[in-house]
């Protein structure tokens, strides 16, 4: 062998020592950097790690992958449910592609040493606790192709650099807390597919270039703050099937061909935002959407017909401007969405049948068509929604018998078929309805006896009967529904002895009002003992016996009340009664018929502000001062009975009164026209923002002229106005010497000025009493008969402003008069709060507090929280039983504590809203 070859086998042998060397090393180093990263991982419940020790080489470790020269090629540690935090020296795994930590509870901070990792592909830190900021050194990591930290922990802005991955096709960033604006250089990531940036507190607007990422098929920044117009280049991406801004402060319209040039799209949401202008018809050309969400916008016009989206699975339409709200009848082609998961129309203006057709909907799992005007029957074919899990009909008006088919539904957990005109009995098979928590047939016209099946119905929660003709005995079977919380059976005509075990042994949660025939159970209900069975006849001759005296006895009292009544009355007509005058004010101390006259031009039709029982209301205008003064001039019509005495009633009250929340009365008028007929007029200070009635019903009345828009009282405005009133109210009971009774407490009665400040006004029917009246039961307003307001005027109470004053609350907060059509003898305003506080709240408030609630980033369970105190006050003040009203005081002391909570709440923390359904995968 020549020393040439000799020479060149050494140093070959020399290389391959130097290569294996080299080799090993490098390996030690993986097994170096896995060990650090074991041993930063502080819990280990599930034992991933039990074979990272000597034993076994670390490619054979459980989650590692090695390439064939023994480098860690993968990290696969996923749903470990791991603590502790990432080990820097991950960055020293140089081979690495994937890092597949997602879904566990790692904390602390990203170690920027990852963005050493130049081979990785997928990086995968989601669901973890992670904390810190992102850092932009990931950049360098430029052959990722998924990056996902979401639902982490992370702050501050999104790294600019990142628009050095040019292959990432992946972006989640979602569920964090996230700052600044959403990068311009993302136009450079022309291979993404994905973006989830939802749920963070991301500002601005949406950049124009995203619409040059054409290869897009999810965009999702649900759940933020962004602000400004939705650029038009984001709907030419033709590719995409998810778009979610929801709960943004995005404005603008949105394109008429959108459907067209999306044709792709299964998911789409702006719901919580400003967009105007109306949903464009080509929306029905995108047939593969399953999720269609409009809420909570300004969107005007009328909804097209979506028949054609046969996938449809989820729409929301609610709180717009469509048509104001839905009428006409349900199409009957609605039959043909198959796959409808959820179809609530409730609170609208539906008329007509429910089509058949709905039958065939039979993937649906919620059906609320509550508070429409719905008449006819419930179709039967009703009972092929087997999947049905809510089914709310209740405030129509359905007829017929309750079909059977409704209770072969065994999916149902919550049916409600209140307030409508069910007759019949209630059918014996809904005890198959297994899983049902909760029943309403409240308010029906349902006779027979209450079926004992009911017991079978062992996940049974609440249950109301009442309002209906039930008669027979209480099954005693009801009383095995361990379950039961609530039970209702009032005002029916049930008799015999009530059972003593379960729900009947709890006072608080039974309610028996309005049953006569009922004995025995226990002696917390205070029901008369059982007695022989012959006692139930003999006591009915004995009740028509004692009705028949009382109904002789009234009629006399009315023929004497009548006749003294006309006496009264002619006689004041004969010898006037002296007017109680005084000054009321320095500036206006006597006007006269003609300057009043001429205030009002000539009392015209133009100036008319409202009219009332005994009279109408002016603007007027006083010119002769140094500046020109704006009233409201009260003219009674003394042809009018009653109109003189009350006349003298509100002078003797606002004379002696002063309080900045009571109508300021600046002078009196006692004269004769010119035809030298009796003339009485007052004269208050000018409220420019009218009456709250007008606020609150504004459909009927125009309040602001030259306005299309109907004026919204908010939630703070309204909270602001109810302590105005109680503080009036308590100011007139206990603080202005003896005792004021308002007696006819309205919306119409409570104007507003300029500040919204409210004052409460016309004491025609007021009332002085003494402090022994005033704090005993008689009925405060009886010596003057029926006082007030239909609706508003309580049942025979000693606190008959502070019902008023609740049935005034129930109106303001759920925008719904007491003589609205849904109500009758049986189901008032007061009940149909109380059914529905504190669970089903949302559905009875006013439409325009839902929006407010909706609209609210901040703190929209403060919010709720508030609203539910403030309608449990409403229902104590409107009680039927007056000892269990409250006081003024208290309502006052109550009204200011939880405003005060919520407007300092307000001020003093920020939380974020988070959008419901975005969606995750596709």
């Amino acid at each position: 062998m020549s020393s040439i070859s000799f020479f060149l086998i050494i140093c070959a042998s020399a290389l391959f020592h130097s290569f294996h060397f080299s080799i090993a090393g490098s390996n030690e180093t993986d097994r170096l950097s896995l060990l650090d990263f074991k041993a930063k991982i502080t819990g280990d419940p599930l034992g991933v790690m039990r074979s990272w020790n000597d034993t076994v080489h670390f490619c054979e470790w459980h989650g590692i992958t090695c390439h064939r020269g023994g480098r860690v090629k993968k990290l696969e540690l996923y749903s470990s449910k791991f603590t502790g935090f990432l080990s820097p020296s991950i960055g020293n795994l140089s081979f690495l592609k994937v890092l597949f930590l997602y879904n566990n509870t790692l904390g602390g901070t990203i170690p920027p040493e990852i963005g050493r990792l130049n081979r990785l592909r997928y990086l995968l830190l989601g669901k973890n606790a992670i904390e810190g900021h992102i850092p932009p050194n990931i950049s360098a990591c430029s052959r990722l192709t998924e990056l996902n930290i979401g639902s982490d922990r992370l702050v501050g802005k999104i790294p600019s650099e990142f628009s050095y991955l040019v292959h990432l096709q992946l972006l989640r960033l979602e569920k964090n807390y996230l700052t600044g604006t959403i990068p311009l250089s993302f136009e450079n990531l022309s291979s993404l597919s994905k973006i989830y940036l939802y749920y963070n507190y991301l500002s601005g607007s949406i950049p124009k270039s995203l619409g040059k990422l054409n290869k897009l098929t999810l965009l999702s920044l649900g759940g933020n703050m962004l602000s400004g117009i939705a650029p038009s280049p984001i709907f030419n991406l033709t590719l995409l099937e998810a778009f979610d801004v929801g709960v943004n402060n995005l404005e603008g319209n949105l394109p008429s061909d959108l459907g067209i040039k999306l044709p792709n799209l299964q998911w789409f949401s702006i719901f919580n935002n400003n967009f105007t202008g109306s949903i464009p018809t080509s929306i029905i050309n995108s047939s593969g959407l399953s999720v269609l969400q409009f809420s909570s916008n300004n969107l005007t016009g009328q909804v097209p017909s979506l028949h054609r989206l046969a996938n449809l699975l989820r729409l929301t339409l609610a709180n717009n401007s469509l048509g104001n709200k839905l009428s006409g009848v349900i199409p009957r082609g609605i039959g043909k969405l198959h796959n409808l998961g959820r179809l609530m129309l409730h609170a609208n203006q539906l008329l007509g049948k429910i089509p058949f057709s709905i039958g065939n909907l039979t993937m649906m799992t919620v059906l609320t068509l509550q508070n429409n005007n719905l008449v006819g029957q419930i179709p039967s074919g009703l009972g092929n929604c087997n999947s049905l899990l809510s089914l709310n009909l209740a405030s129509n008006r359905l007829s017929g018998k309750i079909p059977t088919q409704v209770f072969e539904i065994t999916t149902s957990v919550h049916l409600d078929l209140s307030m409508n005109k069910f007759n019949g009995s209630l059918p014996e098979e809904v005890g198959q309805l297994k899983n049902l928590g909760w029943l309403g047939v409240s308010g029906n016209m349902l006779s027979g006896e209450i079926p004992s099946t009911l017991s079978s119905c062992v996940e049974l929660t609440n249950l109301y009967l009442n309002g209906n003709f039930l008669q027979g005995a209480i099954p005693g079977a009801l009383s095995e529904l361990k379950g039961l919380n609530v039970l209702d059976l009032s005002k029916n005509n049930l008799s015999g002895e009530v059972p003593t075990g379960g729900i009947f042994s709890n006072a608080t949660g039974l309610s028996l009002n309005g049953i006569r025939g009922l004995c025995g159970g226990k002696p917390e209900l205070k029901l008369p003992k059982c007695n022989k069975k012959n006692q139930k006849k003999s006591l009915g001759h004995k009740n028509r016996f004692i009705l028949g005296i009382v109904f002789g006895l009234l009629g006399i009292i009315s023929m004497v009340t009548i006749f003294v009544s006309l006496y009264i009355y002619w006689y004041k007509k004969k010898t006037k009664l002296p007017t109680p005058l005084g000054n009321f004010s320095e500036n206006y101390p006597n006007l006269s018929y003609q300057t009043l006259l001429k205030a009002t031009n000539g009392f015209s039709f133009d100036n008319l502000i409202g009219r009332g029982t005994f009279g109408a209301v002016y603007k007027g205008i006083l010119h002769d001062l140094v500046e020109t003064s704006i009233i409201a001039i009260k003219i009674f019509n003394l042809e009018q009975h009653g109109a003189s005495k009350s006349f003298m009633a509100e002078c003797g009250v606002l004379r002696t009164i002063r309080h900045r929340n009571l109508i300021k009365v600046i002078t009196a008028c006692s004269s004769v026209d010119y035809q030298g007929n009796d003339f009485k007029a007052l004269v208050y200070e000018y409220m420019v923002r009218g009456s709250l009635e007008e606020w609150l019903h504004p459909v009927a009345i125009d309040v602001v002229e030259d306005t299309d828009t109907a004026p919204r009282l908010s939630l703070r405005q309204r909270l602001d106005i109810v302590v105005d009133v109680a503080s009036a109210l308590e100011y007139l009971h206990h603080n202005c010497g003896a005792p004021i009774i308002h007696c006819d407490l309205k919306p119409s009665n409570v104007l507003l000025d300029e500040e919204l400040v409210a004052h409460v006004g016309d004491f025609g029917l007021a009332k002085f009493l003494s402090k022994s009246i005033s704090n005993s039961n008689a009925n405060q307003c009886s010596s003057l008969g029926v006082r007030g307001t239909v609706g508003y005027a309580p049942p025979a109470s000693s606190n008959g402003d502070v019902y008023s004053f609740g049935i005034l609350l129930l109106e303001m907060f759920t925008g719904k008069r007491p003589t609205n059509d849904i109500f009758s003898e049986v189901i008032s305003l007061h009940h149909y709060v109380k059914e529905a506080v504190p669970e089903r709240v949302i559905e009875i408030l006013d439409h325009s507090l839902v929006e407010d609630i909706d609209s609210e980033k901040t703190d929209s369970s403060l919010m709720l929280e508030a609203l539910i105190s403030v309608l449990e006050i409403a229902l104590s003040c409107s009680t039927e039983v007056p000892r269990e009203r409250l006081d003024m005081s208290d309502v006052t002391a109550k009204l200011t504590s939880i405003r005060n909570k919520l407007l300092g709440t307000r001020l003093q923390q920020r939380r974020r809203i988070r959008a419901d359904n975005v969606p995750a995968t596709l």
